[in-house]
């Protein structure tokens, strides 16, 4: 809550040397502790040539106590000084709280006569003696709001003591105070003079004015707006929560005073504004299905929902203007058949500007699972012919050749045979081949020749001289 969390609304910067809520120990631009501040939006602004400003403050006191008082020495006042007027008897301590013309405004606002002889003076700007006096009066005000409360309760006063301020002079006390009934508190006036050495006064507060002096945190989560901005307080009825379908329950009506919340006439009007042209809820409606009757209106939807009486948990929404249509069946002598005229929902023909060929603009094509893998090990599939430049060219009248015509090559199977896949080895691409090691007494291999053209007439060439290999005794190596 800030500043206002210690229920004053007299500023930080006069009566603490510690930092406020706000850190700025009331010196910051709205003015002190949130209670019923003003923000002075012509502060920056030169008057004309010739103007004399505005001879009249407002000075706040503690909580949303304020008063107008004239300047007469023409003393140069800033929002949020303390200064010391008059008061009766003595003189009193409070904050400025609006300076220059905007004081004319709210004078005009409030109904009250600038020109008056009844406003009070401004002496001066506190000095550090009235300061250290106002705030030794400031520590008494709670110590004798206890003590004036069991005074009361002990002489059976049916009567609750608020709120109790003390006057910057420490000669005045101001008890606020809420009663049902009229009180006779001569008896308690006596008591409390010969108690606390000052001069009583006693004010009659309502419940209203009793939230707004203490302040609190509404059902809303936010300061109270009594407490804060909301300055008169009108009337509240419980018709304007019939007129906002609210339920009427008090628990939920009632405000912090007790009394039904003052935002209940917040919206009012747009609600009135908006059920001018809406029927009466009390109104039947004959249908050939029965007599509907009314459950609820969603104003601003403009639906109003009726059920029948072998149905009561079925809402049927129905339009207003749909309603208006039956009432004046209904004064022609006509019924209609339902409530609700049910169309069929026309065929919208989508165009689209673009075609989703491959189906890439889908956002939730990664989301679905991959199925299993198709199995390489199935007989039926064709086998892959193998392609130029990997398995060799074609040759007329021949086979197609392998990847390397050196030793160890098989020849290809047989039309219709498959050799079994456990003894099969994958083709490997040229380059990617592991080299082979050169066994004792045979020739390295010769590379696989890439893109080899067919070719036409080969003459068979001729070999040289080699002694014919034998197979009956091994290779020995060349000494």
């Amino acid at each position: 809550m800030g500043c206002s969390g210690c229920s004053t609304g007299r500023g930080c910067s006069t009566t603490s040397s510690t930092p406020g809520g706000c850190k700025n120990n009331g010196s910051c631009g709205t003015g002190g502790c949130n209670k019923l501040n003003v923000f002075d939006w012509l502060a920056n602004m030169e008057l004309p040539g010739g103007q004399t400003p505005f001879d009249i403050i407002e000075v706040r006191f503690k909580n949303s106590r304020k008063e107008f008082f004239r300047n007469v020495n023409n003393l140069a006042i800033i929002t949020g000084e303390a200064v010391a007027v008059e008061a009766s008897p003595g003189h009193d301590m409070g904050t400025v709280s609006m300076s220059g013309e905007l004081v004319r405004l709210q004078m005009k606002k409030k109904g009250a006569d600038p020109a008056s002889t009844e406003i009070k003076k401004l002496y001066r700007k506190a000095r550090q003696t009235d300061i250290d006096k106002w705030k030794e009066a400031q520590l008494l005000e709670s110590t004798t709001m206890y003590k004036a409360r069991t005074i009361a309760v002990r002489l059976g006063l049916k009567m609750k003591i608020s709120d109790v301020e003390y006057q910057g002079d420490k000669t005045k006390a101001i008890f606020y105070y809420t009663a049902e009934e009229r009180v006779d508190f001569r008896e308690l006036i006596k008591i409390l003079a010969e108690e606390f050495k000052v001069r009583i006064e006693m004010r009659q507060i309502g419940a209203r004015q009793e939230a707004s002096r203490l302040g609190g945190i509404g059902s809303c989560g936010r300061e109270l707006c009594c407490s804060t901005w909301l300055t008169d307080f009108r009337s509240v009825t419980t018709g304007a929560a019939r007129y906002q379908q609210l339920s009427l329950n008090p628990l939920k009506l009632a405000g912090q005073c007790g009394k039904l919340k003052c935002c209940l006439n917040y919206e009012l009007d747009s609600y009135l504004d908006a059920l001018k042209d809406f029927p009466e809820t009390d109104t039947k409606l004959e249908t050939l299905k029965g007599t509907p009757f009314h459950q609820k209106t969603d104003i601003f939807k403009r639906i109003i929902f009726y059920s029948y009486r072998d149905e009561p948990d079925v809402f049927i929404p129905v339009p207003v203007d749909r309603v208006k249509e039956i009432i004046a069946m209904n004064k022609e002598g006509q019924k209609p058949d339902t409530l609700v005229v049910h169309k069929e929902p026309s065929l919208v023909v989508k165009e689209l500007d673009f075609e989703n060929v491959d189906g890439q603009d889908s956002l939730t094509r990664f989301d679905k699972k991959k199925g299993p893998r198709p199995n390489n090990n199935n007989n039926n599939k064709k086998r892959r012919k193998p392609q130029q430049g990997q398995g060799g060219g074609s040759r007329p009248g021949n086979a197609p050749k392998a990847a390397s015509d050196g030793p160890g090559s098989t020849p290809p199977p047989a039309d219709g045979q498959r050799p079994p896949t456990q003894n099969r080895r994958p083709p490997q691409q040229p380059g990617n081949r592991p080299p082979q090691q050169n066994k004792p007494g045979q020739q390295p291999p010769r590379p696989p020749q890439q893109n080899r053209p067919p070719q036409q007439n080969r003459q068979p060439q001729q070999r040289r001289n080699r002694p014919p290999r034998t197979n009956d005794k091994p290779n020995t190596p060349p000494a």
